[in-house]
Protein backbone atom coordinates (compact mmCIF):
# COMPACT_ATOMS: atom_id res chain seq x y z
CA UNK A 1 0.00 0.00 0.00
CA UNK A 2 1.40 3.34 -1.03
CA UNK A 3 1.82 5.39 1.98
CA UNK A 4 0.61 9.43 2.73
CA UNK A 5 3.00 11.70 4.20
CA UNK A 6 2.51 15.18 5.81
CA UNK A 7 5.50 16.26 7.34
CA UNK A 8 5.08 19.94 8.72
CA UNK A 9 8.00 21.17 10.39
CA UNK A 10 7.51 25.05 12.31
CA UNK A 11 10.64 27.09 12.77
CA UNK A 12 13.70 25.67 11.92
CA UNK A 13 16.47 26.08 14.64
CA UNK A 14 19.51 25.36 15.95
CA UNK A 15 20.12 27.65 12.81
CA UNK A 16 19.92 30.91 12.01
CA UNK A 17 16.52 32.58 11.47
CA UNK A 18 13.10 30.79 11.06
CA UNK A 19 11.91 28.63 8.34
CA UNK A 20 9.59 25.87 7.76
CA UNK A 21 9.47 22.28 6.27
CA UNK A 22 6.93 21.20 4.03
CA UNK A 23 6.64 17.59 2.62
CA UNK A 24 3.45 15.94 1.28
CA UNK A 25 3.31 12.42 -0.07
CA UNK A 26 0.02 11.20 -1.38
CA UNK A 27 -0.75 7.25 -2.53
CA UNK A 28 3.53 7.28 -2.75
CA UNK A 29 4.06 10.15 -4.70
CA UNK A 30 5.44 13.27 -3.75
CA UNK A 31 3.71 16.21 -4.23
CA UNK A 32 5.04 18.89 -2.21
CA UNK A 33 8.01 19.36 -1.05
CA UNK A 34 10.00 23.18 0.23
CA UNK A 35 12.01 24.87 2.51
CA UNK A 36 9.78 28.09 3.25
CA UNK A 37 12.04 30.77 4.85
CA UNK A 38 9.53 33.07 6.51
CA UNK A 39 11.63 35.76 8.56
CA UNK A 40 11.36 39.24 7.22
CA UNK A 41 13.51 41.42 5.28
CA UNK A 42 16.30 43.26 7.75
CA UNK A 43 17.36 46.17 5.03
CA UNK A 44 21.04 46.00 5.45
CA UNK A 45 21.57 47.69 2.06
CA UNK A 46 19.32 50.53 3.03
CA UNK A 47 21.09 51.35 6.28
CA UNK A 48 24.35 51.96 4.72
CA UNK A 49 23.05 53.61 1.46
CA UNK A 50 24.16 57.69 1.93
CA UNK A 51 27.26 56.38 4.72
CA UNK A 52 30.78 56.75 4.12
CA UNK A 53 32.60 53.80 2.60
CA UNK A 54 34.62 53.71 5.89
CA UNK A 55 32.17 53.10 8.40
CA UNK A 56 29.79 50.98 6.64
CA UNK A 57 31.92 47.37 7.25
CA UNK A 58 30.93 48.13 11.15
CA UNK A 59 27.35 48.07 10.15
CA UNK A 60 27.61 45.07 7.70
CA UNK A 61 29.38 43.08 10.20
CA UNK A 62 26.03 43.04 11.71
CA UNK A 63 24.31 40.86 9.36
CA UNK A 64 25.76 37.73 11.38
CA UNK A 65 27.18 37.10 14.08
CA UNK A 66 28.88 34.13 13.16
CA UNK A 67 30.58 35.34 9.51
CA UNK A 68 30.92 38.70 11.50
CA UNK A 69 34.62 38.81 10.11
CA UNK A 70 33.45 37.84 6.37
CA UNK A 71 31.35 40.28 6.33
CA UNK A 72 33.90 42.87 7.45
CA UNK A 73 36.49 41.52 4.81
CA UNK A 74 33.81 41.12 1.81
CA UNK A 75 32.72 45.15 2.77
CA UNK A 76 36.19 46.35 2.78
CA UNK A 77 37.42 44.58 -0.31
CA UNK A 78 34.21 45.79 -2.02
CA UNK A 79 34.66 49.58 -1.17
CA UNK A 80 38.54 49.19 -1.72
CA UNK A 81 37.62 48.00 -4.75
CA UNK A 82 35.13 50.98 -5.75
CA UNK A 83 37.37 53.49 -5.19
CA UNK A 84 40.93 51.66 -6.45
CA UNK A 85 42.51 51.42 -3.43
CA UNK A 86 45.19 48.31 -3.55
CA UNK A 87 46.11 46.87 0.28
CA UNK A 88 49.66 45.62 0.70
CA UNK A 89 50.52 42.23 1.14
CA UNK A 90 50.82 42.73 5.08
CA UNK A 91 47.01 43.43 5.07
CA UNK A 92 46.61 40.70 2.90
CA UNK A 93 47.86 38.07 5.20
CA UNK A 94 46.50 39.30 8.05
CA UNK A 95 43.10 39.76 6.46
CA UNK A 96 43.72 35.75 5.41
CA UNK A 97 44.41 34.92 9.14
CA UNK A 98 41.67 36.53 10.38
CA UNK A 99 39.37 34.73 7.95
CA UNK A 100 41.23 31.36 8.74
CA UNK A 101 40.14 32.09 12.42
CA UNK A 102 36.43 32.72 11.27
CA UNK A 103 36.33 29.17 9.20
CA UNK A 104 37.57 27.34 12.32
CA UNK A 105 35.44 28.84 14.47
CA UNK A 106 32.40 28.50 12.89
CA UNK A 107 33.38 24.93 11.40
CA UNK A 108 33.86 23.73 15.05
CA UNK A 109 30.96 25.06 16.60
CA UNK A 110 29.17 23.30 13.63
CA UNK A 111 31.17 19.66 13.57
CA UNK A 112 31.34 19.25 17.43
CA UNK A 113 27.99 20.65 18.50
CA UNK A 114 25.16 20.50 15.79
CA UNK A 115 26.40 17.62 13.69
CA UNK A 116 28.07 15.13 16.36
CA UNK A 117 24.73 14.80 18.08
CA UNK A 118 22.74 13.47 15.18
CA UNK A 119 25.88 11.08 14.09
CA UNK A 120 25.99 10.00 17.97
CA UNK A 121 22.48 9.54 18.58
CA UNK A 122 21.42 11.97 20.59
CA UNK A 123 18.94 15.09 20.27
CA UNK A 124 22.09 17.94 21.21
CA UNK A 125 25.24 18.44 22.53
CA UNK A 126 24.01 18.09 25.97
CA UNK A 127 23.89 14.41 26.81
CA UNK A 128 27.24 14.53 25.28
CA UNK A 129 28.26 16.50 28.23
CA UNK A 130 27.85 13.15 30.47
CA UNK A 131 28.38 10.56 27.95
CA UNK A 132 31.75 12.61 25.91
CA UNK A 133 33.24 14.70 28.14
CA UNK A 134 36.20 15.64 26.46
CA UNK A 135 34.88 15.98 23.50
CA UNK A 136 32.51 18.94 24.42
CA UNK A 137 35.09 20.38 26.49
CA UNK A 138 37.69 19.89 23.49
CA UNK A 139 35.05 21.88 20.95
CA UNK A 140 34.21 24.89 23.16
CA UNK A 141 38.55 25.04 23.99
CA UNK A 142 38.96 24.90 20.17
CA UNK A 143 36.31 27.47 19.72
CA UNK A 144 37.70 29.70 22.27
CA UNK A 145 41.05 29.76 21.17
CA UNK A 146 39.76 30.43 17.71
CA UNK A 147 37.92 33.48 19.53
CA UNK A 148 41.00 34.92 21.51
CA UNK A 149 42.70 35.14 18.41
CA UNK A 150 40.36 37.32 16.83
CA UNK A 151 40.99 39.50 19.82
CA UNK A 152 43.88 39.86 19.43
CA UNK A 153 43.45 40.65 15.78
CA UNK A 154 40.72 42.55 15.60
CA UNK A 155 39.55 43.42 19.12
CA UNK A 156 36.94 40.97 18.85
CA UNK A 157 35.57 38.19 17.02
CA UNK A 158 31.74 39.19 16.78
CA UNK A 159 31.55 42.15 14.86
CA UNK A 160 35.20 43.12 14.55
CA UNK A 161 36.46 47.11 15.53
CA UNK A 162 40.14 47.46 14.28
CA UNK A 163 39.76 46.07 10.59
CA UNK A 164 38.85 48.67 8.14
CA UNK A 165 39.01 49.77 4.92
CA UNK A 166 43.18 50.64 3.49
CA UNK A 167 44.19 47.93 6.45
CA UNK A 168 44.32 48.24 9.86
CA UNK A 169 43.72 50.70 12.88
CA UNK A 170 45.98 48.45 15.17
CA UNK A 171 48.30 45.88 14.23
CA UNK A 172 49.62 42.98 16.26
CA UNK A 173 52.89 43.39 18.32
CA UNK A 174 55.84 41.14 18.28
CA UNK A 175 54.39 39.81 22.03
CA UNK A 176 51.17 39.46 19.85
CA UNK A 177 52.37 37.49 17.25
CA UNK A 178 54.26 35.16 20.05
CA UNK A 179 50.92 34.96 21.90
CA UNK A 180 48.64 33.87 18.81
CA UNK A 181 51.48 31.21 17.10
CA UNK A 182 51.13 29.72 20.91
CA UNK A 183 47.19 29.05 20.59
CA UNK A 184 47.91 27.95 17.09
CA UNK A 185 50.11 25.19 18.05
CA UNK A 186 47.59 24.31 20.73
CA UNK A 187 45.08 24.23 18.31
CA UNK A 188 47.31 21.82 16.12
CA UNK A 189 47.18 19.24 19.77
CA UNK A 190 43.56 19.64 19.59
CA UNK A 191 43.21 18.88 15.94
CA UNK A 192 44.44 15.05 16.23
CA UNK A 193 41.74 13.78 18.15
CA UNK A 194 39.27 15.92 16.19
CA UNK A 195 40.38 14.07 13.40
CA UNK A 196 40.07 10.65 14.87
CA UNK A 197 36.77 11.14 15.83
CA UNK A 198 35.50 12.31 12.61
CA UNK A 199 36.62 8.76 11.33
CA UNK A 200 34.69 7.34 13.40
CA UNK A 201 31.18 8.89 12.89
CA UNK A 202 28.98 7.59 9.43
CA UNK A 203 27.06 9.94 7.56
CA UNK A 204 23.98 9.23 5.88
CA UNK A 205 24.20 7.97 2.44
CA UNK A 206 22.79 10.20 -0.38
CA UNK A 207 24.14 11.28 -3.29
CA UNK A 208 22.28 14.01 -5.88
CA UNK A 209 25.06 15.76 -8.60
CA UNK A 210 24.49 19.57 -8.78
CA UNK A 211 26.47 22.74 -9.54
CA UNK A 212 29.51 23.74 -7.35
CA UNK A 213 30.71 27.07 -7.00
CA UNK A 214 33.32 28.94 -5.18
CA UNK A 215 36.39 31.34 -5.76
CA UNK A 216 38.99 29.72 -7.76
CA UNK A 217 42.35 31.35 -8.94
CA UNK A 218 45.42 30.25 -11.60
CA UNK A 219 47.94 30.45 -8.11
CA UNK A 220 48.45 27.85 -6.08
CA UNK A 221 46.55 29.20 -3.24
CA UNK A 222 43.08 28.33 -2.23
CA UNK A 223 41.01 30.67 -2.46
CA UNK A 224 39.41 32.17 0.10
CA UNK A 225 40.02 36.05 0.45
CA UNK A 226 40.04 36.44 -3.36
CA UNK A 227 39.94 34.99 -6.84
CA UNK A 228 37.26 34.62 -9.46
CA UNK A 229 33.84 32.44 -9.57
CA UNK A 230 33.97 29.11 -10.83
CA UNK A 231 32.12 26.21 -11.13
CA UNK A 232 32.65 22.19 -11.63
CA UNK A 233 30.27 22.99 -14.81
CA UNK A 234 33.60 24.90 -16.58
CA UNK A 235 31.94 28.36 -15.38
CA UNK A 236 34.60 30.96 -14.79
CA UNK A 237 33.80 35.06 -14.54
CA UNK A 238 35.23 37.43 -12.52
CA UNK A 239 33.80 38.52 -9.14
CA UNK A 240 31.80 41.74 -10.66
CA UNK A 241 29.62 39.63 -12.71
CA UNK A 242 28.32 37.49 -9.59
CA UNK A 243 24.55 38.46 -10.83
CA UNK A 244 24.94 36.55 -14.15
CA UNK A 245 26.09 34.03 -11.90
CA UNK A 246 23.52 33.81 -8.87
CA UNK A 247 20.22 34.77 -11.55
CA UNK A 248 18.17 35.34 -8.05
CA UNK A 249 14.41 34.82 -8.59
CA UNK A 250 11.54 34.59 -6.09
CA UNK A 251 9.74 31.90 -4.99
CA UNK A 252 5.92 31.94 -3.96
CA UNK A 253 6.50 29.96 -0.59
CA UNK A 254 9.65 31.88 0.69
CA UNK A 255 10.46 35.49 1.81
CA UNK A 256 13.96 34.64 0.50
CA UNK A 257 15.06 34.03 -2.56
CA UNK A 258 16.73 31.44 -4.39
CA UNK A 259 19.51 31.28 -7.33
CA UNK A 260 20.31 28.99 -10.42
CA UNK A 261 23.40 29.40 -12.26
CA UNK A 262 24.08 26.68 -14.83
CA UNK A 263 21.45 23.80 -14.16
CA UNK A 264 18.44 24.35 -11.72
CA UNK A 265 20.36 24.85 -8.63
CA UNK A 266 23.84 24.80 -7.01
CA UNK A 267 25.34 24.69 -3.77
CA UNK A 268 28.03 26.81 -2.22
CA UNK A 269 30.06 26.40 1.03
CA UNK A 270 32.89 23.73 2.00
CA UNK A 271 31.94 21.14 -0.18
CA UNK A 272 31.91 23.42 -3.09
CA UNK A 273 35.23 24.42 -2.52
CA UNK A 274 36.94 21.12 -1.52
CA UNK A 275 35.18 19.59 -5.54
CA UNK A 276 36.69 22.79 -6.88
CA UNK A 277 40.73 23.49 -5.19
CA UNK A 278 40.86 20.04 -3.62
CA UNK A 279 44.81 20.03 -4.81
CA UNK A 280 45.24 23.81 -3.25
CA UNK A 281 44.58 22.50 -0.19
CA UNK A 282 47.35 21.94 2.25
CA UNK A 283 49.11 18.62 2.54
CA UNK A 284 48.03 18.20 5.32
CA UNK A 285 44.52 18.63 4.59
CA UNK A 286 44.62 16.31 1.97
CA UNK A 287 45.75 13.71 4.42
CA UNK A 288 42.85 13.99 6.44
CA UNK A 289 39.84 14.13 2.98
CA UNK A 290 42.09 10.83 2.10
CA UNK A 291 41.74 9.06 5.42
CA UNK A 292 38.63 9.89 5.82
CA UNK A 293 37.59 8.70 1.80
CA UNK A 294 36.99 12.02 0.55
CA UNK A 295 37.97 12.85 -2.98
CA UNK A 296 36.45 15.24 -5.59
CA UNK A 297 33.77 15.33 -6.88
CA UNK A 298 32.01 14.66 -3.74
CA UNK A 299 27.96 14.18 -4.28
CA UNK A 300 26.99 13.53 -0.93
CA UNK A 301 25.68 16.87 0.65
CA UNK A 302 25.65 15.58 4.38
CA UNK A 303 29.61 15.11 3.43
CA UNK A 304 29.82 18.66 3.68
CA UNK A 305 30.32 18.43 7.37
CA UNK A 306 33.77 16.24 6.60
CA UNK A 307 34.75 18.69 4.14
CA UNK A 308 34.69 21.43 6.49
CA UNK A 309 37.28 19.25 8.88
CA UNK A 310 39.16 19.44 6.51
CA UNK A 311 39.15 23.02 5.80
CA UNK A 312 39.72 23.02 8.95
CA UNK A 313 43.18 21.69 8.71
CA UNK A 314 43.76 23.52 5.99
CA UNK A 315 42.84 26.94 7.82
CA UNK A 316 45.49 26.14 10.89
CA UNK A 317 48.51 24.78 9.04
CA UNK A 318 47.79 28.17 6.70
CA UNK A 319 47.69 30.25 9.85
CA UNK A 320 50.81 28.89 11.43
CA UNK A 321 52.56 29.25 7.86
CA UNK A 322 51.48 33.16 7.98
CA UNK A 323 52.66 33.95 11.67
CA UNK A 324 55.90 32.07 11.15
CA UNK A 325 56.57 34.60 8.21
CA UNK A 326 55.39 37.33 10.12
CA UNK A 327 57.49 36.23 12.91
CA UNK A 328 60.83 36.28 10.38
CA UNK A 329 59.59 39.65 8.59
CA UNK A 330 58.36 41.56 11.39
CA UNK A 331 55.42 43.65 11.47
CA UNK A 332 55.29 47.50 9.30
CA UNK A 333 53.75 49.27 12.34
CA UNK A 334 53.71 52.27 9.98
CA UNK A 335 50.67 50.67 8.00
CA UNK A 336 48.32 51.30 10.89
CA UNK A 337 45.27 53.23 9.72
CA UNK A 338 43.75 55.88 11.26
CA UNK A 339 40.12 56.55 10.44
CA UNK A 340 41.20 56.06 6.88
CA UNK A 341 44.32 58.30 6.98
CA UNK A 342 47.69 57.09 7.49
CA UNK A 343 51.43 58.83 7.72
CA UNK A 344 51.10 58.97 3.86
CA UNK A 345 48.24 61.02 3.74
CA UNK A 346 44.30 60.53 2.85
CA UNK A 347 43.22 57.80 0.89
CA UNK A 348 41.72 58.73 -1.78
CA UNK A 349 38.23 58.22 -2.55
CA UNK A 350 36.21 58.41 -6.29
CA UNK A 351 33.20 57.37 -7.77
CA UNK A 352 33.08 53.77 -8.78
CA UNK A 353 31.32 50.37 -8.83
CA UNK A 354 33.08 47.66 -6.27
CA UNK A 355 32.69 44.18 -5.84
CA UNK A 356 33.91 41.98 -2.64
CA UNK A 357 33.68 37.91 -2.87
CA UNK A 358 34.60 36.34 0.16
CA UNK A 359 34.39 32.73 1.10
CA UNK A 360 33.14 32.83 4.32
CA UNK A 361 32.13 29.61 6.18
CA UNK A 362 28.82 28.66 4.52
CA UNK A 363 29.77 29.67 0.94
CA UNK A 364 31.07 32.70 -1.40
CA UNK A 365 29.51 36.09 0.05
CA UNK A 366 29.17 39.21 -2.13
CA UNK A 367 29.29 42.80 -1.28
CA UNK A 368 28.46 45.28 -4.09
CA UNK A 369 28.60 48.75 -3.88
CA UNK A 370 28.02 51.74 -6.04
CA UNK A 371 30.32 54.75 -4.49
CA UNK A 372 29.94 58.80 -5.48
CA UNK A 373 32.79 60.94 -5.45
CA UNK A 374 32.73 61.77 -1.83
CA UNK A 375 33.49 58.18 -0.90
CA UNK A 376 29.49 57.54 -0.01
CA UNK A 377 27.09 54.73 -1.00
CA UNK A 378 24.89 54.87 -3.38
CA UNK A 379 23.72 51.62 -4.00
CA UNK A 380 24.51 48.43 -2.06
CA UNK A 381 23.42 44.67 -2.66
CA UNK A 382 24.93 41.40 -0.39
CA UNK A 383 23.65 37.84 -1.05
CA UNK A 384 24.34 35.44 1.61
CA UNK A 385 25.66 31.89 1.29
CA UNK A 386 22.17 30.18 3.02
CA UNK A 387 20.14 32.25 -0.08
CA UNK A 388 22.15 30.63 -2.53
CA UNK A 389 21.99 27.10 -0.83
CA UNK A 390 17.99 27.24 -0.02
CA UNK A 391 17.00 26.08 -3.70
CA UNK A 392 19.78 23.23 -3.54
CA UNK A 393 18.60 21.86 -0.11
CA UNK A 394 14.91 21.81 -1.65
CA UNK A 395 16.02 20.13 -4.58
CA UNK A 396 17.96 17.32 -2.54
CA UNK A 397 14.85 17.19 -0.57
CA UNK A 398 12.95 15.94 -3.81
CA UNK A 399 15.38 13.54 -4.56
CA UNK A 400 15.56 12.54 -1.04
CA UNK A 401 12.35 11.66 0.01
CA UNK A 402 11.25 9.27 -2.39
CA UNK A 403 14.20 7.19 -1.74
CA UNK A 404 13.49 7.13 1.84
CA UNK A 405 9.35 6.40 2.01
CA UNK A 406 9.65 2.82 3.39
CA UNK A 407 11.48 4.39 6.96
CA UNK A 408 9.37 5.47 9.88
CA UNK A 409 8.04 9.32 10.10
CA UNK A 410 10.69 9.67 12.79
CA UNK A 411 13.40 8.52 10.70
CA UNK A 412 12.49 10.56 7.86
CA UNK A 413 12.48 13.68 9.91
CA UNK A 414 15.80 12.78 11.20
CA UNK A 415 16.69 12.49 7.95
CA UNK A 416 15.30 15.64 6.50
CA UNK A 417 16.66 17.34 9.62
CA UNK A 418 20.04 16.25 9.18
CA UNK A 419 20.24 17.34 5.25
CA UNK A 420 19.67 20.97 6.11
CA UNK A 421 21.85 21.22 9.08
CA UNK A 422 24.49 19.67 6.84
CA UNK A 423 24.47 22.79 5.12
CA UNK A 424 25.35 24.64 7.99
CA UNK A 425 22.08 27.42 7.24
CA UNK A 426 22.72 31.06 8.35
CA UNK A 427 19.12 31.69 8.69
CA UNK A 428 19.16 32.98 12.29
CA UNK A 429 21.10 31.61 15.46
CA UNK A 430 18.86 29.51 17.57
CA UNK A 431 18.87 26.77 20.13
CA UNK A 432 17.44 23.82 19.00
CA UNK A 433 16.27 22.13 15.60
CA UNK A 434 12.50 21.15 14.82
CA UNK A 435 9.28 20.81 15.36
CA UNK A 436 8.15 18.37 12.86
CA UNK A 437 4.40 17.16 13.11
CA UNK A 438 2.74 14.92 10.77
CA UNK A 439 -0.40 15.22 9.98
CA UNK A 440 -3.70 13.53 7.87
CA UNK A 441 -1.93 10.39 9.22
Amino acid sequence: MARNIRVNVEYLTRVEGHGNIVVNVKDGKLEQCELDIIESPRFFEGMIRGRSIFEAQHITCRICGICSCGHTLASIQAAENAIGFKPSRQTQELRKLLLHMEELDSHILHIYLLVAPDLLGVKSFVPLISSHNEVVRRALRMKKMCNDICDILVGRHVHPISSIVGGFTKLPEEKDLDAILEILFKLQADMEPTIALAATLKFPEFERDTEYIALVNDGNEYPLLEGDIGSTDGLRVKKENYKGVTNEFIVPHSSAKHTRASRESYMVGALARFNLNYDKLHPKAQKVAEHIGMKPKVKNPYLNTAAQLVECVHCLEDAIRILKEFKETGIRQEEAVIVGLNEKGTIPVRAGRGVGAVEVPRGILFHDYEVDEKGKIVNANCIIPTGQNLNNIEHDMRKMVPEILEQSDEAITLRLEMLVRAYDPCISCSAHFLNVKFVNR
